[in-house]
Formats: C-alpha cells, sequence, structure tokens
C-alpha cells in the first residue's frame, strides 16, 4: 500500500506574474481573485488538493515590493513568512520580468534547502526563441531550481508541474481534513469577491484604499444573507464607490451576487453599504482588525 505524502507548497513572485491564476488551476477552484492589477491578492490563501494517498497544502501569496504604508508592509510579511513554513518553493515569474527585480528577496529564495520550481509564466505571449533564452538566463540565476515554462491562462504544463510536485512531497499525514478545500472562511471569500469587483471596475486609487468587511452572514435552507462594508479612506472616495444616484454601487452588488450565487451554489441576497475608515491602511489597530 503507497505511504501517504504531504506538503506545503508556497507559491510566491512578483506582483502581476500570474501566482492566483497558477494556484486556482492547481486546486482547481477559484480561491484567489483576479485582475489585471498589481495587489491583488493581500493574505496568504491556502487551497488544498486531497487524493487518497496525499494531500498539497498550495498557499497563494502576495506579490513582493518595497512597501509605502504599513498595509504593504503586512503583505510583504506574508510573502516573507512563505519562505519558512514550506516544503516547496514555486517562483512565479513570466517572459517579461527582469531576474534582477527585487534583487533582495530573490537571493533569500536562492539561499533555501528546499525544492524550487520556477515558473516561467504566459510563454503564449512570447516567441520560442524569447522563452529559450530565458530559460537559460534563469538557470544561470538560480541553478537549484528546476525550470517549467508555462501558460497558467492555457493550462500549459500545470500537469506536469503537479506531478513534479507530487514526487518531491515527503512522506507525511495529511494537515488538515481530508475533505477541507482551504483554511479561509466564508465571510473571507465573500470579502475577496467583492474587492475584485471593485479592483475590476474602478481605477487610480480608489481599489486600494478599500476594504470589504462581511458584518452578517446568516445562512437557511434555501438563501444566504449576506451585509457587507465595503470601508474607504476617505469622504471622496465613498462617492465615488456609490456613484450618481447610487448606481456604482448598485452594479457592483449585482456581478458580486452572481459569483457569490456560484461559489455557494446557493440564492443569494447581498446588501452593500459604504464608511469612511480614515488612512486605514497605516493604521495598526485597523489593520489587526481587517487581519492583516
Amino acid at each position: 500500500m503507497a505511504k501517504h505524502k504531504a506538503a506545503f507548497v508556497n507559491i510566491i513572485g512578483n506582483p502581476n506574474v500570474g501566482k492566483s491564476t497558477l494556484m486556482n488551476e492547481f486546486v482547481g477552484e477559484k480561491l484567489s481573485i483576479i485582475t489585471s492589477k498589481s495587489q491583488t491578492t493581500r493574505h496568504n490563501i491556502k487551497g488544498i488538493v486531497n487524493g487518497e494517498n496525499f494531500q498539497l497544502v498550495f498557499s497563494d501569496t502576495p506579490g513582493v515590493l518595497k512597501p509605502h504604508y504599513k498595509l504593504q508592509q503586512s503583505m510583504l510579511k506574508f510573502s516573507e513568512s512563505a519562505l519558512t513554513d514550506a516544503d516547496i518553493i514555486i517562483y512565479v515569474t513570466d517572459v517579461y520580468e527582469k531576474e534582477e527585480k527585487n534583487i533582495d528577496f530573490l537571493q533569500k529564495v536562492k539561499k533555501l534547502n528546499i525544492p524550487i520550481l520556477l515558473i516561467i509564466n504566459k510563454i503564449d505571449l512570447s516567441s520560442q526563441d524569447k522563452v529559450v533564452e530565458l530559460v537559460e538566463k534563469w538557470k544561470k540565476t538560480m541553478p537549484k531550481a528546476e525550470i517549467f515554462p508555462t501558460s497558467a491562462l492555457n493550462k500549459f504544463n500545470i500537469k506536469n508541474i503537479f506531478n513534479r510536485i507530487l514526487e518531491l512531497a515527503p512522506e507525511s499525514p495529511p494537515f488538515f481534513p481530508k475533505d477541507q478545500l482551504t483554511d479561509k472562511t466564508e465571510r473571507f471569500f465573500v470579502s475577496e469577491i467583492i474587492r475584485e469587483k471593485i479592483l475590476i471596475r474602478y481605477k487610480k486609487e480608489i481599489p486600494y484604499s478599500v476594504e470589504v468587511d462581511v458584518e452578517e452572514f446568516k445562512e437557511s435552507e434555501d438563501i444566504i444573507k449576506i451585509r457587507s462594508i465595503i470601508y474607504v479612506e476617505r469622504k471622496s472616495q465613498k462617492g465615488i464607490i456609490i456613484g450618481h444616484q447610487g448606481k456604482a454601487i448598485k452594479y457592483i452588488g449585482i456581478d458580486a451576487r452572481k459569483d457569490i450565487e456560484a461559489f455557494f451554489e446557493k440564492k443569494v441576497f447581498l446588501e452593500l453599504r459604504v464608511k469612511v475608515a480614515d488612512d486605514w491602511r497605516s493604521d495598526e489597530n485597523k489593520l489587526k482588525r481587517f487581519g492583516y
């Protein structure tokens, strides 16, 4: 009888290289929100894949950046902590990124004594010659890493990477119950879906000034009733989120409700309100309250 394997597999890298898309492909569920904007992921989000003789705990992390305020400091801590609690590291780059970007963090990755799989993502947006050139460059930069040219969006090479992770996983009993999909709560995923719609709909500073808090989540047999507050940093931002005659927030609610219903496979009543939490991104107490 095959022995059971289990591993913590942490996905790290700079912003906007496709970490969340990769995570969702591995897990087979949309756990991490995905937009074209950087800094979309703010937390470490675990997705658990179970088989008869294995359990892989994938962790999507915020993109590595130089912090300018306390929220970004917290996000960087999430990324750095991923280096200390992993059995396997997946370092994601793409066809556009230079090897010297965030070199300090890369040096920390190079010093690790655990398996590193280096994913060159978005190869569908490049030529074969360019990809070959990138592979050679990364071999010199990260000589201990195994390199996988990939297109997460097109699912190219995903199965090979997954199979290699399984090969590398150590023998271990499972870390979580075998029917568990994630370590996050239902409220967390509701807030992330709402925040994704704001990231998609608004430009400039607005999406980065927003935090979403689910005040009420009541589930009955045929419907889930949710009351959620969208926090912004300034009064002027509140007006932009609500929009003329409340039209903007209405569209956010419609888009979010559809995705929440698909996620929970149940009818949803969603109430949204907007409040001001002055400079919350730089306020330690408010950050703690929001789970950072």
